[in-house]
């Protein structure tokens, strides 16, 4: 059976398309056709009046959501995290681990190389590490009793999992450019974060490979005009990939509008870096050795440093459009076409056309996630009772 979405006005990459219908074959897009469709009980037709259809949502960059956290490295964790992004918009997404014990890091990979996807939820399509190579003086929220220099060794048994796509790391630490040229050895991504690398050491990993960086302005050296330092690197070089908080909190709402003027929205990665708190009520949360405290929506240790978010990518989607006065198809770019391009799935996720996975989501008028398909099965649909409370964000 061909399901056909018509109706509705579809995002492509070079323009909405208005009277057309989408069609998905199987788990892909098949075409985007001007005709409409015929009746026939081969068809199954989803009716888009008034609503946006656009490409899934990806995130690189997520610790936990609904009470479930990636550290738990179990079936139950991740399939409820899936669950709940797909509500949410997101159809792919890269559990992120923090800075941990060696066995703690190796057994989520190994564990996310052995399980299945959820059939009900955004399919997770490897695993981000962030950390334990990071800079302890932009430690952030990560345990420092964690951190530790980069181990060719260590990054060879994660390897050998095959799961793992995204690796954070402070690029100036001792050890750190033949980890970045192991890892790109094996097609494995690059992100600068927790970082206080020199504006030259940056572009030296970029030279080799480094590509993205991690929750940019966040756990990083500051801007300086003659130390202009990662900052400094990531807003000037367009090899970089830059993701980015959008929760008003993380990073305030003129210097969001500052970076994507920088680097374009093609160039700038929307993540929620959020933590199991997100879609929960305020309380305390386990974050590996801390406890965290959620006041208002904001994440912060005892120490009062931030940790995480509990920000929805969708949300994300609706803050970005309010602080840099963008349309829906401008903002979407960074939350689905950028994340795509910087991963190397460019084609197949991202993006709506033919050959590409059918992984689309429903935006009603006020961008709320009206329907959710992944791999061209129906996952979620929204309903007065399924509306979520968005915690700490701003409307």
């Amino acid at each position: 059976m061909r399901t056909i979405i018509t109706g509705g006005k579809i995002i492509t990459p070079d323009e909405v398309l208005e009277d057309h219908s989408l069609i998905i074959e199987d788990d892909a897009i098949a075409a985007i056709t001007p005709d409409a469709p015929e009746p026939s009980p081969e068809n199954n037709i989803i009716d888009a009046r008034d609503m946006w259809v656009a490409p899934g949502m990806i995130d690189l960059h997520i610790h936990g959501s609904d009470g479930y956290w990636v550290m738990d490295a179990n079936a139950d964790a991740m399939h409820g995290m899936a669950r709940f992004l797909a509500q949410h918009g997101v159809t792919s997404f890269l559990p992120t681990t923090v800075s941990a014990a060696r066995d703690a890091i190796l057994q989520v990979l190994k564990s996310v190389s052995e399980m299945a996807q959820d059939p009900q939820g955004a399919h997770f399509l490897g695993v981000h590490i962030e950390g334990p190579f990071l800079n302890p003086k932009n430690k952030g929220a990560q345990p420092e009793a964690n951190l530790r220099p980069p181990d060719l060794a260590e990054l060879q048994s994660w390897l050998a999992t095959g799961v793992v796509r995204l690796i954070t790391l402070a690029p100036e630490l001792e050890g750190a450019t033949p980890l970045i040229e192991a890892a790109r050895a094996h097609d494995v991504e690059l992100a600068i974060g927790h970082s206080s690398a020199s504006y030259e050491e940056v572009l030296q990993a970029v030279d080799q490979g480094l590509r993205q960086a991690t929750h940019t302005f966040n756990s990083m050296a500051t801007l300086h005009h003659r130390r202009p330092g990662p900052i400094g690197a990531i807003l000037s070089e367009e090899r970089i990939f830059a993701q980015v908080i959008v929760d008003g909190v993380h990073v305030h709402p003129a210097m969001v509008a500052l970076l994507v003027k920088a680097k374009g929205t093609d160039k700038t990665i929307l993540i929620s870096d959020a933590i199991s708190a997100a879609g929960r009520p305020d309380g305390d949360f386990a974050l590996g050795e801390h406890i965290v405290r959620v006041e208002d929506g904001i994440a912060r240790i005892n120490e009062g440093n931030l940790a995480g978010s509990t920000l929805v990518m969708d949300q994300a989607l609706r803050n970005v459009i309010k602080f840099c006065d963008l349309s829906l198809p401008q903002a979407l770019r960074m939350a689905t076409l950028s994340p795509a391009q910087a991963m190397g799935w460019y084609g197949q996720k991202g993006v709506l056309q033919a050959g590409a996975d059918a992984d689309i989501i429903l935006l009603d008028e006020n961008i709320q996630v009206a329907k959710t398909i992944v791999g061209g099965n129906l996952i979620f649909e929204q309903n007065a009772e399924s509306q979520s409370a968005n915690q700490g964000q701003i409307e």
